[in-house]
């Protein structure tokens, strides 16, 4: 069996989180913590498990709230055209989101996102050039008729640096991350509003280890 651990920690909220996944013939069970977890002694505050089988279907289950979600992943060939459908449901909220994918080709896609039951949908419009070393990725949102913007460069390989900016809130984001079975994985974001009279940057950080059992 494959196991992975990702740890995370926010400076926003001062706060850590840990993840444990495993790998389990098609399925992935994965149970996620926070430091409220470990802290002031074992308790089941910010305590979630999963049950994934990856393509198919998430199952997590928040245990302090004893709330389900589910999704369900699909694929269909629409006039030669491929469309991978996404399901979201929460039974704590009571909500139920549709996102589907429609990919033209290997550098071209369009993507939309759908609330039930409100005016929230976005369209999103994803383009890679140089054989997918930049990828660009404009969104515009129905709801609140505004745009989002976003532009991702690869840096020898396994480095992406990722850049957004958000005009309903003004907010604007950096991220970077590594993916590479050599060095590691890890994640990098910085986030800082420029609405707000003191701007100062958000920052999160998270890294995953990888290991046979």
């Amino acid at each position: 069996m494959k196991a992975s651990v990702k740890g995370k920690y926010d400076t926003e909220k001062s706060s850590a989180s840990a993840t444990l996944a495993i790998n389990v013939g098609d399925v992935k069970l994965r149970a996620s913590m926070t430091d409220a977890t470990v802290v002031n002694g074992p308790s089941l505050n910010g305590l979630g498990l999963a049950l994934e089988k990856p393509g198919a279907f998430i199952i997590d289950y928040n245990v302090p709230r004893k709330d389900v979600k589910f999704q369900f992943m699909n694929s269909v060939n629409v006039l030669d055209k491929k469309v991978n459908l996404m399901y979201m449901h929460g039974h704590g909220d009571n909500r139920t989101i549709l996102d589907g994918t429609l990919v033209f080709d290997s550098a071209n896609k369009v993507s939309a996102n759908y609330v039930f039951g409100s005016a929230d949908c976005k369209l999103k419009y994803t383009f890679l050039h140089g054989e997918g070393a930049r990828t660009f990725e404009p969104c515009y949102d129905l709801s609140k008729n505004t745009w989002d913007f976003a532009v991702s460069q690869k840096f020898y390989g396994d480095d992406v640096v990722k850049a957004s900016y958000k005009t309903s809130n003004k907010q604007l984001g950096l991220e970077w991350s590594r993916n590479s079975k050599i060095s590691g994985s890890f994640k990098i974001t910085a986030s800082l509003n420029l609405a707000e009279e003191i701007k100062a940057p958000k920052l999160s950080a998270e890294t995953t280890w990888d290991f046979e059992m």
